[in-house]
């Protein structure tokens, strides 16, 4: 087995992390769709997408390392939000989360010496990095433009775009 059973326990729980953020963005983006704004969902309902595509590559990085998949029950996630400014700060919050979660997945790598498991978590730390910045820049949007002008918030994001 090239995974402990310790490292292996808690990297099944962030599968199930990961799944939930999933969610969690299907939720957010079904917010922005109710509301007509339609990059803005599908800003999450991508979001969503690679939340997924994260859970993933835990599930076959534990498979790889031999370890054993136990994927765990997700929660429901919160299916309302008072505003677009609610409804990102639930996002910022949960990358935050995430992050701190990826660390301490990092804590035990590093505990362990498992070499394979740092280099594998080293793309998620950078990966939060982007997650954070994003989501803390288009709350900073969302709340200069205000409610009532959420379609500038749409128009930024297409200028954002084209400059990918």
């Amino acid at each position: 087995m090239l995974i402990s059973p310790t490292l292996t326990k808690a990297m099944n729980q962030q599968i199930g992390n990961e799944f939930g953020a999933s969610l969690q963005y299907l939720s957010i983006a079904g917010y922005f769709q109710e509301q007509k704004l339609s990059l803005l969902s599908k800003l999450f309902f991508d979001q969503s997408d690679e939340e997924k595509e994260h859970a993933l590559k835990f599930v076959h990085y534990v498979l790889d390392t031999q370890g054993k998949l136990e994927i765990p029950s997700v929660n429901a996630p919160k299916a309302t939000f008072s505003s677009a400014e609610d409804a990102v700060k639930a996002a910022l919050a949960w990358e935050k989360e995430v992050t701190e979660q990826i660390k301490k997945l990092m804590d035990i790598a590093n505990q362990e010496n498992d070499y394979l498991a740092q280099n594998f978590l080293q793309w998620f730390i950078d990966e939060q990095l982007e997650e954070i910045n994003k989501m803390d820049q288009l709350l900073s949007v969302i709340q200069r433009a205000g409610e009532k002008n959420l379609l500038m918030v749409e128009a930024y994001l297409v200028h954002i775009s084209k400059s990918d």
